[in-house]
């Protein structure tokens, strides 16, 4: 199929899922009540990809719920028409509400149930009784009686935090019926988590960011090697490497660059990561149908990206690394006499300037003790910075958090 045909299509299928009624739902996943038969989907089906060593299918784009809530509910339903039945949650999206949107679909939409493949996080929880009491939690929010991939360890940035105890946790969950697949996620030191859990069996899934940026780290790419080779599903997040500062000149070059190629930037960059088959799946949060239209779009896209355009983004990515927060922050915490919060104030304030999250980061900032907060602004930095491989401007970037988010 030829690049103009390929760009035809893309427009076609917005044109046509703008237009789409809501109707169908199951029917798109391939599944009908048990005294039906099984009919052909009326809408495209994204394709799917094994999860690592499992035997398990799922589609290789995959529906980020961070922006969900209990209002937002025909959202939910268009994601099945197109076959994008991984929903990724957490025990602390929106405060909850993420978990109680779904809970209110599925209570609504009983047969949904068997055609999701659904996913959530132990945010916070470190022993397994906090794991315990968040994974209840997260079940009578949404109405189910099972979870089929559950991060025991959300935001993992140490692997000390890879015990035994987890391990049996996960074990006794399995036998329990609670949860079908165990898995972790990281944002800090996702090289070092990564390399640790590639040697631990028990792991079966890993969600890391993964983009531009994290394409140009050796020992990330190492690291997922190891991981990809020990047979552990990995689902990329952060897929479009929104930084903290929101717009440079660079960023124009690389959006005049794709849409010549008939993208938009952002797709441009799912369509990257899509094409790195060792991960399962990009994980995209998706705040609403037009966005979905969008991701689903590039999805269903062929053509394939050129030496070309991973030239450009090669060069985006150092032009605009400064403005970046890679996660690094075993780096930060040693330029500094106590635990920073550095990498965590970053994420808030990319929340805050790219997310569209406010209230979240808000919310989020809030949560850092205010012994910590209340020192933001009379730390030294320098060491940090001097140490930072993104040449991050953090005390610029710190106080422009504590003006935004305190």
């Amino acid at each position: 199929m030829s690049e103009k045909q390929n760009q035809f299509d893309r427009r076609n299928f917005l044109k046509a899922a703008g237009a789409a009624g809501l109707s169908s739902v199951l029917v798109s996943t391939g599944r009908t009540n048990a005294e039906e038969k099984p009919q052909k989907p009326k809408y495209p089906q994204v394709p799917k990809r094994k999860l690592g060593k499992l035997k398990v299918e799922i589609p290789y784009l995959s529906f980020g719920t961070f922006q969900v809530d209990v209002e937002n509910q025909i959202l939910l339903r268009k994601t099945l028409q197109y076959g994008v039945n991984f929903w990724d949650t957490a025990y602390n999206y929106g405060g909850g509400n993420s978990e109680l949107g779904i809970g209110k679909f599925l209570t609504k939409n009983k047969n949904a149930r068997k055609n999701l493949f659904l996913v959530t996080k132990a945010s916070g929880a470190r022993s397994p009784k906090e794991i315990e009491k968040r994974l209840k939690t997260s079940l009578e929010r949404m109405n189910t009686n099972y979870i089929d991939l559950y991060y025991g360890l959300h935001q993992c940035s140490n692997p000390a935090w890879l015990t035994d105890n987890v391990k049996k946790w996960a074990e006794s969950a399995k036998k329990r019926k609670l949860i079908r697949h165990f898995g972790i996620t990281t944002h800090d030191n996702m090289s070092k988590v990564l390399a640790a859990a590639a040697k631990l069996p028990w792991i079966e899934v890993i969600m890391t960011p993964f983009n531009f940026y994290q394409m140009q780290d050796p020992e990330m790419q190492a690291a997922v090697d190891a991981c990809h080779k020990a047979g552990i599903g990995l689902i990329a997040m952060k897929t479009l490497g929104t930084g903290q500062k929101i717009k440079t000149d660079a960023d124009k070059k690389l959006v005049e660059h794709f849409l010549q190629r008939g993208f938009t930037k952002e797709q441009a960059k799912i369509k990257l990561v899509l094409e790195d088959k060792r991960f399962s799946s990009a994980c995209v949060g998706m705040k609403n149908i037009s966005v979905l239209n969008s991701n689903l779009a590039v999805a269903f896209d062929k053509t394939k990206l050129t030496q070309a355009d991973r030239e450009v983004f090669n060069q985006y990515a150092k032009a605009t690394c400064d403005g970046y927060c890679a996660g690094c922050a075993d780096i930060c915490n040693s330029a500094l006499d106590k635990v920073s919060y550095v990498s965590d104030i970053m994420r808030y304030l990319m929340y805050h300037n790219s997310y569209g999250e406010q209230a979240e980061a808000k919310r989020l900032f809030a949560r850092i003790p205010a012994g910590v907060r209340n020192k933001l602004l009379d730390t030294d930095y320098s060491l940090a910075e001097a140490r930072c491989p993104q040449r991050l401007p953090i005390r610029e970037l710190i106080t422009e958090a504590v003006s935004k988010l305190a």
